[in-house]
């Protein structure tokens, strides 16, 4: 009884069981796909609930976080995509799918994930935040650089910011205020990891036959998925401790610039071409939440 209690409690085994769930029974995501959105933003509520109001009064502190999140969520990760995927993508389908993942901003899943990793969780907010608002002029360019056309909504941008970004900092503030956040304190682990399932096992489930049928395809698109967090993630740090910042803001620095927000990327490319376009996307979830918990097992073994 108490292994199975610990279990259902354990973040690692979590995400491993909505990948399996997710690839063993697909037909249920189809039910689930609506309640992404609001399990994000309950994620970020409570990720949110620790950070104070003095974190956006110092100009100072501001600028370099925010310098930060765009310079690698952009130039660094997205860079990575772009050169990886001219190297080893053929089909065309497959390379837009690449383009639009290096346009879109960093996965909201930065700051909860910052919050499970004991790192700067400010400096993931700001960083965050500040590619979100980047992203409106950005994701544009790049897409019709790319591309040869423009078809992100900076509208339907600015509204993801608002609904998975500004209303859980505004939501947290109000539990905090009338004291619910005590009483959520307890639970907020497993309300989060329970979340998290939600998110993980319906984009793994409703990309269920792609996994199962067209797995030599996905190949090419799963050595660049790889490199871009594995690997990138790995330079990353070394560079961090060479330039001997602390462990927390390696932390943030990290997952600025190895994740993406695949669910946006996904959506973009399904809204506008096709699902064999989505798969860059739905292969990188996968790699993602595999790379959540080898940095968390990696940080338990390194402490």
């Amino acid at each position: 009884m108490f292994t199975i209690q610990y279990l259902l409690r354990n973040r690692n085994f979590i995400l491993i069981l909505s990948l399996a769930t997710g690839l063993i029974w697909g037909q249920g995501a189809q039910w689930t796909e609506k309640t992404t959105l609001p399990a994000l933003a309950i994620v970020m509520t409570l990720s949110v609930m620790g950070i104070t109001g003095d974190t956006f009064r110092s100009l100072r502190t501001f600028i370099t976080p925010a310098l930060t999140g765009i310079v690698m969520n952009y130039i660094v990760l997205g860079g990575i995509i772009l050169v990886l995927s001219k190297l080893f993508i053929r089909d065309e389908a497959l390379w837009i799918g690449f383009v639009i993942l290096a346009a879109v901003p960093p996965a909201v899943a930065v700051i909860p994930f910052t919050f499970f990793l004991k790192g700067d969780t400010d400096f993931s907010l700001i960083g965050t935040i500040s590619a979100y608002l980047g992203a409106l002029l950005i994701t544009p360019l790049m897409v019709l650089l790319f591309i040869g056309t423009s078809f992100v909504d900076p509208v339907k941008l600015m509204i993801i910011t608002i609904e998975l970004i500004f209303a859980p900092l505004l939501f947290a503030r109000i539990l905090i205020m009338t004291g619910i956040a005590r009483l959520i304190e307890p639970i907020k682990g497993d309300i989060t990891n329970w979340s998290f399932f939600l998110v993980s096992y319906t984009i793994v489930g409703l990309n269920q036959q792609v996994f199962l049928t067209q797995t030599l395809s996905l190949l090419p698109v799963a050595i660049i998925s790889f490199a871009s967090t594995f690997l990138l993630g790995w330079i990353i740090g070394l560079f961090c401790k060479i330039a001997r910042l602390d462990k927390k803001k390696t932390t943030s620095i990290v997952l600025l610039g190895t994740l993406k927000n695949y669910g946006l990327a996904g959506g973009l490319a399904l809204s506008f071409f096709d699902t064999k376009t989505a798969l860059p996307s739905t292969v990188s979830v996968v790699f993602m939440i595999i790379y959540i918990i080898w940095l968390e097992f990696k940080k338990k073994w390194s402490e």
